[in-house]
């Protein structure tokens, strides 16, 4: 019977999921959280390792010898060594797409949070203020409708669409940077210079990569409008969180929502942390419970796909 090790099982469980359908298929054994330093005796004897965060390197997969599958319970590849795990002949399978719709939805929550301050509002009424308020609406930050304002997307996989087409609804004019040559009649193509001078909302959900790293950075935020909105819920590589920090407190532009960051959880000191007009979410836009059914889903049917082919 084959043995699996889930190395960090509780963002993806938590207290509501169960891993009883992988358990009729293999001797598990779920680890909450794993240290680094831990991996190596907690996977040895595992044909299969599976593991969000932990990372398994060369180094690692030479003192496991038997381990022949990796299964990432993620849609990013980064924590797994994939030239050594091709080398040694060890598959590896990710989770793309199982939180296309949960993603969108909290690029818009952060949008409207932004824009009509939702949460602001209800405190003050809770605190007593709009009972003590002389008029019958009361109002102390900006309210702003979408319909008309431009969302310029970096990225139309999946989630980059998903996002697209709610902001259609809202009436938004979407214009984006993308490899892809066919686009519904409704999504201009752009340069990377030109999304950030015309976007009133600029939401990244293109993949981090050399060429991504840092892309909101001091110079593309010079390009933008004193209006201007940045939302994250992709890869917090994509962002200089410094310049974002100085870009907000400087006015030049008035303010961003982030689900990611670079350094998760955020250490003391992080630039972002307190920024005013910076409002951040604990990398949480994946984990719905409809999304993490869909990827523990995906993953038992990955394993089951492998130990039936062995």
């Amino acid at each position: 019977m084959k043995k699996i090790v889930v190395l960090d099982s509780y963002t993806l469980t938590g207290d509501d999921l169960t891993w009883d359908e992988l358990k009729k298929l293999a001797d598990v054994t779920v680890y909450d959280r794993t240290k680094p330093e831990d991996t190596v005796a907690r996977c040895v004897g595992a044909d299969m390792v599976l593991t969000n965060k932990v990372i398994i390197d060369d180094a690692i997969m030479e003192q496991l010898p038997q381990m022949k599958y990796i299964g990432i319970l993620a849609t990013g590849m980064n924590v797994v060594d994939l030239d050594a795990a091709k080398r040694r002949g060890i598959v590896v399978t990710n989770i793309p797409a199982y939180s296309t719709a949960s993603v969108a939805q909290m690029v818009f929550a952060h949008l409207l949070n932004i824009v009509q301050r939702v949460d602001h509002y209800s405190n003050q009424v809770h605190e007593g203020k709009w009972s003590a308020n002389a008029d019958f609406s009361m109002r102390d930050t900006p309210l702003i409708e979408l319909s008309g304002k431009t969302m310029g997307l970096i990225g139309l996989g999946n989630t980059g669409m998903a996002t697209a087409q709610i902001a259609k609804a809202f009436g938004m004019k979407i214009i984006a940077v993308t490899s892809k040559s066919e686009l519904p009649e409704w999504v201009e193509s752009v340069s990377k210079e030109e999304l950030f001078k015309r976007s009133d909302v600029v939401s990244l959900h293109c993949p981090l990569v050399p060429d991504t790293e840092k892309i909101i950075n001091a110079t593309t935020l010079g390009l933008m409008k004193e209006t201007s909105i940045v939302i994250n819920c992709g890869r917090g590589g994509l962002v200089d969180e410094v310049a974002l920090a100085e870009a907000l407190k400087a006015g030049k532009i008035m303010a961003a929502g982030v689900d990611v960051m670079r350094q998760e959880p955020p250490r003391e000191g992080s630039p972002l942390i307190g920024c005013e007009n910076c409002y951040i979410t604990p990398h949480i836009a994946w984990a719905t419970k409809e999304a993490r059914v869909r990827l523990m889903e995906i993953a038992v049917k990955n394993c089951k796909a492998f130990i039936e082919k062995r």
